[in-house]
C-alpha cells in the first residue's frame, strides 16, 4: 500500500497517513526514535527509498525514523492484513502437512476434486487470492482438525 501523503499532527501526537484508498493514524508513542516536545518533528515525507511503502520523519536533533505501512496497518488492525496473515499461516501449516502426509499429491487432488496446478497455488504462500475455506478443505483432506480460537488480547505494555 503506497503512501500518498503523510502529516505530523502534534496536538494529537499522531501521524496521519493517506493512501490511495484510505487514511490511517499512527501514534508517536509507537515510533523509535520517539518525537516529543523536546525533540519535535521537523520533516516527514513518503519515503521513495522504500517505494513509498512507508514514510520517514526527521527530528530536530537530526535523528530519523522510518515507519513501514505494514506497521501502520497492523496498528490499525486492517482487516485485509489480518486475513492475509491468517492465509499465510494456514499455508505454511498446509505445506508441512503435505510434506509429512502419506498421501500422494495426486490423491490429495482427487480428494479435493481439483487439479495439480490448483494444489500448487494453494501451497504457494505468496498467493493471497485463495480463500481460507480452500485451505481448510485441504487441511481436512490431510486429516487435520483446525480450531479457531478467539480470546481477549493481552494488554500492551506502555511504550511498546
Amino acid at each position: 500500500m503506497k503512501v500518498r501523503k503523510v502529516e505530523a499532527k502534534n496536538r494529537r501526537k499522531v501521524f496521519e497517513i493517506a493512501t490511495g484508498r484510505r487514511s490511517f493514524v499512527f501514534p508517536y508513542s509507537k515510533c523509535d526514535p520517539q518525537p516529543g516536545s523536546d525533540d519535535p518533528i521537523v520533516n516527514v515525507y513518503p519515503d521513495p527509498e522504500i517505494g513509498r511503502d512507508g514514510f520517514t520523519y526527521v527530528l530536530k536533533s537530526g535523528a530519523e525514523g522510518t515507519i513501514h505501512m505494514d506497521h501502520v496497518l497492523e496498528y490499525n488492525q486492517d482487516p485485509e492484513l489480518l486475513k492475509n496473515l491468517a492465509i499465510y499461516r494456514l499455508t505454511l501449516e498446509a505445506q508441512e502437512r503435505v510434506k509429512g502426509s502419506p498421501l500422494s499429491n495426486r490423491e490429495v487432488c482427487r480428494r479435493l476434486g481439483t487439479s495439480m496446478s490448483q494444489l500448487y497455488r494453494l501451497l504457494d504462500q505468496t498467493n493471497y487470492s485463495k480463500s481460507i475455506g480452500q485451505l481448510l478443505a485441504l487441511l481436512e483432506v490431510l486429516d487435520c482438525d483446525v480450531e479457531i480460537i478467539v480470546r481477549d488480547r493481552e494488554p500492551e505494555s506502555v511504550g511498546s
